[in-house]
């Protein structure tokens, strides 16, 4: 089995999205110790914002200048790492009450028309089935269902309805909000979604 892990922070050793996938991948590996883990980390090595170029690969058309070429080779082996991956670990924190611009542009390179979604006579179908996905999901303000600033969540409802639209089923969040909101309240959501790490199925 595959995983495959996903940080995209740009806080580094400061990002708690980044200590979360972490415990996550340190708590699969432990319970299923040959589990292979492949590391991407969107903010040290970005992928740019898609170019006409690449999109235009995605529905065949042969790139012509040697950048547009690498480029269509990375989302190719971008992509492969997905699709081979069993279970995905995405960090994503809140930005401005969606996601980071790098996650997005990794997410842009996964919906590929005939690799992991199609278009039928009853609508889309999504072709990634089979996966699990989880997403340690990092919020400055309090967003969840119920919250007064719910309606303001375009992180985890798109995450979801993405990975949905590929046929992914099987997604878990486990979250850390109210970060922004003080130490006591930093510390306690910290730990909070921690020990929900430590009740993941293995």
């Amino acid at each position: 089995m595959t995983l495959l892990h996903i940080d995209s922070s740009i806080l580094s050793e400061q990002s708690v999205s980044r200590q979360l996938t972490a415990a996550i991948v340190q708590r699969l590996t432990h319970a299923n110790p040959g589990l292979a883990v492949v590391h991407s980390d969107l903010a040290a090595e970005a992928i740019d914002h898609l170019s006409s170029a690449e999109f235009l690969a995605f529905q065949g058309v042969e790139p012509q200048d040697d950048a547009a070429k690498q480029a269509v080779a990375r989302n190719a082996k971008t992509l492969a790492d997905f699709l081979a991956a069993d279970v995905i670990v995405v960090g994503a924190p809140m930005y401005n009450l969606s996601l980071p611009s790098q996650l997005k542009a990794w997410l842009d390179r996964l919906a590929v028309a005939g690799k992991t979604f199609r278009y039928t006579e009853n609508g889309v179908e999504g072709l990634a089935g089979g996966k699990r996905v989880i997403v340690a999901s990092t919020r400055g303000g309090l967003y969840s269902t119920g919250a007064p600033a719910a309606f303001l969540d375009h992180q985890e409802t798109y995450l979801r309805g993405f990975f949905g639209f590929l046929g992914i089923t099987d997604i878990t969040f486990v979250r850390a909000e109210g970060l922004a909101l003080g130490p006591q309240s930093r510390t306690a959501a910290v730990d909070a979604a921690l020990s929900d790490v430590q009740k993941l199925a293995a």
